[in-house]
């Protein structure tokens, strides 16, 4: 099995600020920005986006929305949905660590409606490793990987120490024979 893939933290640091510039440019003029994190792996990139930015950030809990609940229980660790203003007429970004098949977005996207309508809503991942089930795609990136749906991509932002961030990508375990 080949070895696990990592990226160094300042490679991270300049997708996330790749993200935010663009984010910026794009809503420089915006009056009513929100950023709001998946959780769990959206929320200190929506954070640390939200400083850069200016703007306020907030958590969304989808757990309860997701199709695969019965398969993958609420976790331990659950963080419960925290918008910090009403979300109505608002323009709302989205902000998770990686997009897949996209049915996390599709649970954000309904737990974010139970909340209010916003004017208009977005998407910003740090990392992009395709392969999509559902007709998704970022209005912003961060970087972009070709990897097969066997592997497994784990983002960890330190949110204390961004030059500890870390993103791994471990290959698929070979077929069985």
């Amino acid at each position: 099995m080949p070895a696990p893939k990592s990226l160094p933290a300042a490679e991270i640091q300049a997708a996330i600020d790749r993200l935010a510039q663009a984010i910026g440019e794009r809503h420089a003029k915006t009056k009513s920005l929100i950023l709001l994190g998946i959780a769990n792996g959206g929320i200190e990139l929506a954070r640390r986006l939200a400083l850069k930015l200016g703007v306020k950030s907030g958590v969304l809990d989808i757990s309860f929305h997701r199709d695969d609940i019965d398969r993958n229980p609420i976790p331990k660790e659950f963080v419960p949905t925290l918008i910090p203003v009403d979300v109505t007429g608002a323009t709302v970004v989205l902000v998770d660590d990686v997009l897949f098949s996209g049915r996390t977005v599709k649970a954000a996207l309904d737990e974010l409606f139970d909340h209010g309508r916003p004017a208009k809503v977005e998407l910003a991942i740090l990392i992009d490793r395709g392969g999509r089930k559902l007709p998704v795609a970022a209005d912003y990136t961060g970087l972009t990987f070709d990897v097969t749906s066997a592997c497994k991509i784990v983002v960890q932002l330190d949110t204390a120490k961004p030059p500890r961030d870390s993103v791994t990508i471990l290959p698929s375990k070979p077929a069985a024979k």
